[in-house]
């Protein structure tokens, strides 16, 4: 089971979420909020921080994930990974 971000060091909590959007590329906050089990408000100001680094975007209202599109949310909160220039692979444990 996974540890709970709360009891992360904050620069490990960003490395997790970093990784987990990148290993799925398009991520809703309500299963990032389950994965973690981390409040959804919590994450919101995490991937605010992804955002402005160019790392992560908030897709427009009515974006599916891409998955199974079968999403019982109206309309699900989305966060999609942006590959930096020269990306090869999803990144692994490092400086967020």
């Amino acid at each position: 089971m996974p540890q709970p971000l709360h009891s992360l060091r904050p620069q490990m909590i960003l490395a997790e979420l970093r990784d987990y959007l990148a290993e799925h590329r398009r991520v809703s906050l309500q299963d990032m909020a389950h994965r973690f089990d981390a409040d959804m408000h919590a994450l919101r100001g995490m991937l605010a921080t992804l955002e402005r680094k160019g790392r992560v975007r908030k897709l427009p209202a009515g974006s599916v994930c891409g998955t199974c599109a079968r999403c019982d949310q109206a309309a699900p909160e989305l966060y999609e990974w942006v590959d930096a220039p020269g990306d090869a692979a999803p990144p692994t444990a490092g400086p967020v």
